[in-house]
């Protein structure tokens, strides 16, 4: 069975969006360049081929990666149920007195300046299927950390 990856529609949309750049504009223009490269004569030594090929490889491997992540991912639905913490949710925590919110997301969309955290992520998995009023206990490379949840929204 393919990994699921868990992504908001917003992320959705904007992975089918660079697949079609990709697909309808990135891939001919660096086909001409391998084109114009190739007319230019002796391949052993040009290096705009050699850059082309590998940038067409890079660039047919992203759309693999793209395709894939469309094909096995789940969209996040924000629960209603604010019981539990699920993906999709956001969840304030108390940790050494300081309050912090987090949102649980899919690993494509990570983005710790925002406090989006994947549901992979041993924070995120902490936080998992926890209430409010629980103490989570998370490993980190700075030690063990005490995370009360205070709200799930």
């Amino acid at each position: 069975m393919p990994n699921v990856q868990y992504v908001t529609e917003a992320s959705l949309k904007n992975l089918k969006a660079e697949l079609e750049t990709i697909t309808n504009k990135t891939i001919p223009d660096i086909a001409r360049r391998i084109d114009e490269a190739k007319q230019q004569g002796d391949l052993s030594e040009n290096a705009e081929y050699h850059q082309a090929r590998e940038d067409m490889s890079w660039t047919q491997g992203r759309v693999k990666e793209l395709e894939y992540l469309i094909q096995n991912c789940e969209i996040i639905k924000k629960s209603s149920d604010n019981d539990v913490v699920t993906i999709g949710c956001t969840v304030t925590v108390n940790i050494n007195g300081k309050t912090k919110d987090f949102t649980i997301v899919g690993p494509q969309e990570i983005d710790p300046t925002k406090g989006y955290i994947s549901n992979e992520s041993p924070l995120g998995q902490a936080f998992l299927k926890h209430q409010v009023k629980d103490k989570v206990e998370v490993i980190t490379p700075a030690g063990k950390n005490v995370y009360e949840i205070i709200s799930i929204k």
